[in-house]
């Protein structure tokens, strides 16, 4: 090889050369032509790995109009929700040969929403998630027309053709339900951002719960997630203790209602109940261990992947809601009289 070709990244032309070959059977054995002869392939292939060559993914692309890679827009990628979908899919996306590439927005800046797009077509993906549960982002992907297949997750009614999410309405229900039939009258409702979807779905399940069994209802309290804002909240909560019973709408802020407790000296569940939202690794081994509401985002991730890619073989058409699950721990009983 010639100084120059030894100072820079091996070539499709450098593979050609020392194979003895066009760049074009080159590029037909790494596209896996069936015109080749074994004998060539082999050869070819033999040099590639000499040189430790490795195909400009996106000149390929140009060339065969497919990349493998699946877009994921992503505004909110350090949560665990979001988190474990991105996860997911990328899991179900090798087991299918696709990549995944993800681009992080900033969901109050509508310039980055149309930049992160821009840099996930830059790269011919074809097929794109949006993993972006804020309402703001589905307003403004509603000016970007897209003519590539796309899913997007918690979106059902701002864009019902594309969307498939958990049922987020049915897991709040069934975590309010479940507090109800404990005997707990007395409820209150620590929800999530006013902007997530998410939080929005999780508070009318409450509420409809709630109204289904005639029982009143406090407005419920606008957090952020964190489980430093479940103390804050916890803390402002007993300064009058009128209630028997949290539904909280992620672990992570049940964490802080769990501490507030505790330190006002006071039990949980004998004092007041806890429920979650999300099933997060570390629910199981909260002390006492947290009643919660389980996402399966394994299958989240390879439903994803089926919508865009279609089934496997003869597979059933793939159904657009996951209904999720309560596992019942050690952080809710019976109440004790106020």
């Amino acid at each position: 090889m010639s100084d120059e070709a030894a100072g820079r990244r091996p070539s499709i032309r450098d593979v050609a050369r020392l194979a003895d070959v066009s760049h074009q059977t080159v590029s037909r054995v790494i596209n896996n032509h069936p015109s080749i002869r074994p004998e060539t392939r082999e050869r070819v292939l033999q040099v590639m790995s000499d040189l430790q060559y490795r195909p400009n993914r996106a000149a390929r692309a140009l060339v065969t109009s497919r990349s493998q890679t699946i877009g994921i827009l992503s505004s909110s990628s350090t949560q665990y929700g979001p988190a474990s979908s991105i996860a997911a899919i990328e899991a179900a996306a090798r087991e299918r040969g696709y990549w995944v590439s993800t681009a992080n927005i900033e969901p109050r800046d509508p310039s980055s929403i149309a930049a992160g797009l821009a840099h996930l077509m830059a790269q011919s993906v074809e097929g794109l998630v949006v993993i972006a549960p804020q309402m703001r982002v589905f307003r403004a992907l509603a000016a970007q027309p897209l003519d590539i297949p796309y899913v997007t997750l918690q979106s059902t009614e701002l864009d019902p053709t594309h969307a498939l999410s958990v049922d987020q309405m049915a897991g709040a229900r069934l975590a309010t339900r479940h507090l109800i039939e404990l005997g707990h009258r007395h409820i209150y409702h620590l929800a999530g951002p006013q902007d997530w979807i998410e939080a929005e779905g999780r508070m009318r399940g409450f509420l409809e719960e709630m109204s289904a069994s005639d029982i009143p209802t406090t407005a419920p309290i606008l957090g952020d997630w964190t489980a430093e804002f479940g103390y804050y909240a916890g803390r402002e909560l007993l300064r009058v203790r009128d209630f028997t019973a949290v539904f909280s709408s992620n672990d992570q802020m049940a964490l802080g209602l769990i501490h507030a407790i505790r330190d006002e000296g006071l039990d949980v569940p004998g004092d007041i109940s806890i429920v979650g939202f999300d099933d997060i690794p570390e629910s199981a081994h909260f002390w006492p261990p947290l009643t919660t509401v389980r996402q399966d985002f394994a299958e989240l991730g390879r439903r994803c992947v089926d919508v865009l890619l279609g089934p496997v073989g003869d597979s059933a058409p793939v159904p657009a809601t996951i209904v999720p699950e309560l596992l019942v721990r050690s952080s809710t009983s019976a109440p004790r009289p106020l």
